[in-house]
């Protein structure tokens, strides 16, 4: 199962989890990171200590995405947690090639939801069952609002307060 952090990796991974739960098997969780300069350039200039950061960051989002999903190790299940250098789609299909194995993909609905980069990779080239599972639903008013979140933004409290120019309602 491909995790990268976005909502609708954490819908698939809670999905993969009770997949690997029912059918009694291991889960393994995959993150697949390159240099954000790319790796022709890193080639170029290779800089080991850069790639043990980027390594480090992928390594960390992994780890976050279960402890935002399930607070921890989730329960009943084995699981194995990858880290892996490549492109996501290559990686995900080069590990998860055995006709029995189920590669559980999230997808944003909307706009995304035909675009997928790396969900159409993988279900036109993986040798196994692909699951496909849509993330949340944000409304158009609201992604905006969204991007500009910040931590403590959603702290306890009212959730919501009326804004008095438009009287549309956001985050206190």
């Amino acid at each position: 199962m491909g995790v990268s952090g976005s909502p609708a990796s954490l819908a698939a991974l809670r999905v993969g989890v009770e997949e690997a739960r029912r059918a009694g098997r291991v889960l393994v969780a995959m993150i697949a990171w390159e240099p954000p300069e790319g790796e022709g350039l890193y080639a170029r200039r290779p800089d080991r200590a850069w790639a043990r950061h980027w390594e480090a960051e992928a390594r960390g989002r992994l780890d976050r995405a279960f402890e935002e999903v399930f607070g921890g190790a989730p329960e009943g299940v084995v699981v194995e947690r990858w880290v892996v250098r490549g492109a996501a789609g290559r990686a995900v299909c080069d590990f998860a090639g055995a006709a029995e194995d189920l590669v559980v993909l999230g997808a944003r609905k909307g706009w995304g939801w035909g675009r997928g980069r790396v969900r159409r990779y993988v279900q036109g080239r993986a040798g196994c069952r692909v699951m496909v599972v849509p993330g949340p639903v944000v409304p158009r008013g609201m992604r905006r609002a969204l991007r500009k979140a910040r931590p403590e933004d959603f702290s306890p409290g009212p959730p919501f307060r009326e804004l008095p120019a438009s009287g549309v309602c956001g985050w206190r």
